[in-house]
């Protein structure tokens, strides 16, 4: 029996980097990252086909994450994070068909730029009150929106949690928990839109020994790392991928 997996050295080449730099973020930077592996993926395929490619490497990337950071994450914050990234992606399952994916790409870039302008030209204090909690909750809601459409969660919540000032471990393990438990709850509603093809889980299984080469690496720097230096990754992470969001959805074609 034959699987009729992409076969396109285009898409290869566009898809073994993102899932590289996905292993990366969803163990090591909290998300900073992982929004740029479905507008990568989409250079050659659809933004609706590489979300599905990517939903077995992103369960298998979220069990790594889980097991290296189970024992450092916030679960009282978690008690609030995750009903309102689960309304989110109700949301998302429901308009669906009704939305250009590119056009939510372009929405979810143009508000990454905003935060993180907002971030650093008005810096918080060292005894800055944390975000109100309705802040959060519409910031939440709108991660697990976007996550569902185009795995593009990773922003708006790191738009609430990074003013939180976690240490980078806590940071990590909680965005790996929120994750894991959101990514778990799109596989029922993308195989009932029908995203779940055997050609998209073909390509899936080819891509996945890829993953923990992201993991290991992600692992080992959060481990290592400053927490000034690795806030400022999460802020890279967070330019290039409003920057690339906006381009997908607002100007190329």
């Amino acid at each position: 029996m034959t699987f009729p997996l992409i076969t396109n050295w285009q898409f290869y080449a566009a898809a073994i980097p993102a899932v590289i730099l996905l292993g990366i973020s969803k163990s090591g930077f909290g998300a900073g990252f992982a929004s740029l592996a479905v507008p990568m993926m989409a250079l050659a395929v659809t933004v609706p086909d590489a979300a599905a490619i990517l939903m077995p490497i992103l369960f298998v990337t979220d069990i790594m994450g889980l097991a290296a950071f189970r024992r450092s994450f916030d679960w009282p914050l978690l008690k609030f994070l995750l009903p309102m990234g689960l309304v989110g992606t109700v949301v998302g399952t429901l308009s669906f068909r009704l939305l250009d994916s590119r056009l939510v790409a372009g929405i979810v870039g143009l508000c990454t730029l905003a935060l993180l302008a907002q971030r650093l030209l008005f810096p918080p204090k060292p005894d800055s009150p944390n975000p109100p909690r309705w802040l959060g909750a519409i910031l939440t809601t709108f991660s697990g929106f976007t996550s569902f459409v185009a795995h593009a969660g990773g922003p708006a919540i790191n738009a609430y949690v990074i003013p939180l000032r976690l240490p980078p471990l806590v940071f990590t393990a909680t965005m790996a928990v929120f994750f894991f438990v959101i990514n778990l709850s799109k596989w029922i509603p993308y195989a009932w839109l029908g995203l779940l093809d055997m050609r998209n889980m073909a390509t899936s299984v080819a891509l996945l020994p890829f993953a923990p080469v992201g993991v290991v690496i992600g692992v080992k720097m959060a481990r290592r790392m400053e927490p000034k230096l690795f806030y400022r990754l999460i802020y890279l992470g967070m330019l290039l991928t409003g920057l690339k969001l906006a381009w997908d959805g607002f100007i190329a074609h």
